[in-house]
């Protein structure tokens, strides 16, 4: 029987990431001891990852450039979310963007933005509106740390989940123009998932994604959710917020077109992962407050690969 972790220590299966070091910019790798496809693929999918056994799905030609699009979106959000310090974040978004502009003039910098630009190639200038719109989504976690309601918190949702599910689908696409009307509402349906197995940890690094609305409907506060305080209204918000997420994932995955199913292999193991993790959740109860629950590596080996 393929088992889950669930971490009971109250501190999660790995310890709760610290906040960065408080450099007003990112510290770069010495490049001429880095390989910057290895440094993309251990930033953003070490063995054991749901990133790792997602990318395994593409093409080995594909894996390069989804591997530095994962690294990217992890470097975005460590710093959005492990920073402390507001201003400290902004800078280090603000050289972010300088960066991403350095590799639309091909001068790029950083591992990641090297490996973007050796595997893009002359679709650098292309991308960079949505590499823009990426960095942008992760700026407003420095904007604010609440939403009054759905419709505010879908334009954080849009920005960190839709537009980077449309760049990763895109690389596989055989219409690549037309990926963005089905890849991002799959992009922001992982997102809402995310929103659900994170959420106590998400507090604990002072942002709520649920809606201030949402919380208010059933009778729970942020402080509950910050020192972890259970209850029946609790565990009837994580039910809604669960079945949200996995309709809109189903949904989703329903609206891919068929002709384009067989290249979207990382995008449909990622979302069955998130599934699987959702049900998780659930069994365990909405048990998400001082702990992690996961899926071991044997298990998302399965369920990447059936997907």
């Amino acid at each position: 029987m393929l088992e889950s972790r669930v971490c009971r220590s109250g501190h999660g299966c790995r310890p709760f990431r610290a906040a960065l070091a408080h450099s007003p910019t990112p510290r770069l790798p010495r490049t001429s001891a880095v390989n910057f496809d290895d440094y993309c693929l251990q930033k953003a999918a070490p063995p054991g990852s749901s990133t790792y056994y997602a990318l395994r799905q593409a093409s080995a030609a594909r894996q390069p450039l989804l591997a530095a699009l994962f690294a990217l979106r992890r470097e975005l959000e460590e710093t959005a979310r492990e920073t402390s310090d507001p201003t400290v974040g902004r800078t280090k978004l603000a050289w972010w963007q300088k960066e991403l502009a350095a590799l639309a003039e091909g001068k790029a910098a950083h591992p990641v933005t090297k490996a973007l630009a050796a595997h893009l190639k002359q679709d650098v200038k292309s991308a960079y509106p949505a590499l823009q719109a990426l960095l942008a989504g992760y700026e407003m976690d420095f904007e604010q740390a609440r939403y009054l309601d759905f419709p505010n918190l879908k334009r954080y949702i849009e920005g960190v989940g839709g537009t980077f599910a449309t760049l990763i689908a895109r690389v596989s696409a055989r219409h690549p123009e037309a990926a963005a009307q089905w890849a991002a509402s799959l992009g922001n349906a992982l997102v809402l998932a995310q929103f659900v197995a994170e959420i106590g940890n998400d507090a604990r690094h002072g942002r709520i994604y649920v809606p201030i609305d949402e919380l208010q409907r059933y009778n729970v506060t942020a402080a509950d959710l910050i020192n972890r305080r259970y209850s029946d209204d609790f565990t009837e918000l994580m039910q809604f917020q669960t079945a949200r997420a996995r309709e809109a994932i189903d949904a989703a995955l329903a609206a891919v077109p068929s002709d384009e199913r067989r290249g979207q292999r990382t995008l449909r193991a990622l979302a069955a992962l998130s599934l699987a993790l959702l049900a998780e959740v659930e069994r365990e109860q909405f048990q998400v407050l001082h702990q992690q629950i996961v899926l071991t590596p044997i298990r998302k080996l399965w369920i990447a690969w059936r997907a």
